[in-house]
């Protein structure tokens, strides 16, 4: 038998903390791997955390609504296994234990100090408790604590879920105040008339988030460009074959992204400097390959879930696993883990009808590469009576690259080898 830590996971590349919401499980519970244990949210995301060990709840090391720093212990599960690296050191353990009891108590005591730029604390004079997310959304869209007081809470003990607050503004927005008679509500404009033609919009909180990123991307990374266009022909005669026969077996679209995918992933280990970070005057080179795939919302923005070890997959895999993430990506259903972690990122901008861009990277990464839409043209082609115009299917490739650390040749060189393994795809395989 062994005893086992759980740490606060990591929800972001820029997440340092995580408030506790919610105990899913109490002491003496049996637990299975990967089962919920309990909910936690951050100023970005609310998500329930899987155990990372089967066996039985042994200690709670930080109550609800404390703020635990990312890999802090914050439970202790016993399990069967008798592997003493994943044991703790019994001569520390009650130094440990008391520490984390220490910081417990040193966390609840500011668990009231109000949020930069906001009136909000985390805890209400009523005692109704208020997640960072809630906080950070309410700051932004200037919903006050006399509102949130007022409203209607969904999640446990009443408390005022992200999804309770999108709807109070939605309504808000419509012109009628949530927990008002219609007859008494005040109207609120989010937006406003300048000159008779034009509007002023206010940016939903996603937008802000993504206009920030975009532009410290721009500030941090040296932004070059190279475009390569493709031959895709044999590749998409393949898909026509087999994209009616996999949807009615498997029930789902047969798409390029897959295949985008397994080049990249098969260019990487060519070149394997694109699978690279910066930090500060250092790189790192990076062993697994984890590329991102964008993902457009209902909403119209964007989200980019994670294929962690690419190069480990077979296409059919990638298939299943490209589907996977991109319908519970528009569901809101994607783990934390499944979002972080990247170290290569593409963007299929082809979808959308652009037949090329100019991506911005997606930082730390040094590289992110956007496959513009396949379109019929005329060509030149070879062929043993000479040379011949043909109608080819054609796709340029735009890669985007950090010019600080990646120079043109291999930026050039890299979006080459992709375009080729593309064009030599292996049309006699099945799925």
């Amino acid at each position: 038998m062994a005893l086992v830590e759980m740490v606060m996971p990591k929800m972001g590349e820029s997440i340092m903390e995580g408030t506790i919401l919610t105990w899913l499980k109490k002491i003496g519970d049996t637990i299975e791997q990967d089962e919920s244990v309990l909910e936690v949210a951050t100023d970005k995301v609310e998500t329930e955390v899987p155990a990372t060990h089967a066996g039985v709840l042994k200690e709670v090391l930080a109550k609800e609504g404390d703020v635990v720093p990312v890999g802090q212990a914050i439970a202790i599960i016993s399990t069967e296994s008798d592997d003493n690296s994943t044991s703790i050191d019994f001569d520390h353990q009650d130094v440990k234990i008391q520490k984390a009891v220490e910081e417990r108590q040193e966390i609840q005591t500011t668990s009231n100090i109000i949020v930069p730029g906001s009136a909000i604390p985390a805890w209400s004079s009523s005692g109704r408790f208020y997640s960072p997310l809630v906080r950070n959304i309410a700051r932004e869209e200037n919903v006050s604590l006399t509102e949130l007081e007022t409203m209607k809470g969904t999640g446990k003990a009443h408390r005022v879920t992200k999804r309770d607050l999108l709807n109070y503004i939605n309504n808000r927005a419509g012109g009628v105040m949530a927990n008002e008679d219609a007859g008494s509500a005040t109207t609120r404009e989010n937006a406003m008339s300048v000159n008779g033609e034009d509007e002023i919009i206010e940016m939903d909180r996603m937008r802000k988030i993504i206009a920030e990123r975009m532009i410290a991307s721009r500030q941090t990374s040296a932004h070059v460009t190279s475009f390569v266009e493709a031959d895709v022909t044999a590749l998409v005669n393949w898909r026509n074959k087999h994209k009616h026969s996999f949807s009615e077996r498997e029930g789902a679209s047969l798409t390029f992204t897959p295949i985008f995918i397994e080049s990249v992933a098969r260019a990487i280990l060519d070149y394997p400097m694109i699978n690279i970070s910066v930090k500060g005057p250092k790189i790192i080179s990076k062993k697994a390959i984890n590329i991102g795939m964008a993902v457009a919302l209902p909403g119209g923005n964007l989200i980019v879930p994670v294929i962690h070890n690419a190069d480990g997959y077979n296409l059919s895999g990638l298939v299943k696993k490209v589907n996977d993430l991109a319908k519970r990506a528009r569901e809101n259903k994607l783990q934390p883990d499944e979002l972080t972690g990247g170290t290569y990122t593409i963007s299929n901008v082809g979808s959308f009808g652009s037949v090329m861009g100019t991506p911005i990277i997606v930082q730390p990464q040094v590289g992110i590469l956007a496959f513009g839409a396949i379109i019929k043209k005329p060509a030149v082609v070879s062929t043993n009576s000479g040379d011949a115009i043909a109608i080819r299917s054609k796709m340029f490739l735009s890669h985007s690259y950090d010019h600080r650390v990646v120079d043109g040749a291999l930026g050039g060189m890299f979006v080459r080898r992709v375009a080729d393994y593309l064009e030599k795809f292996d049309v006699s395989q099945g799925l």
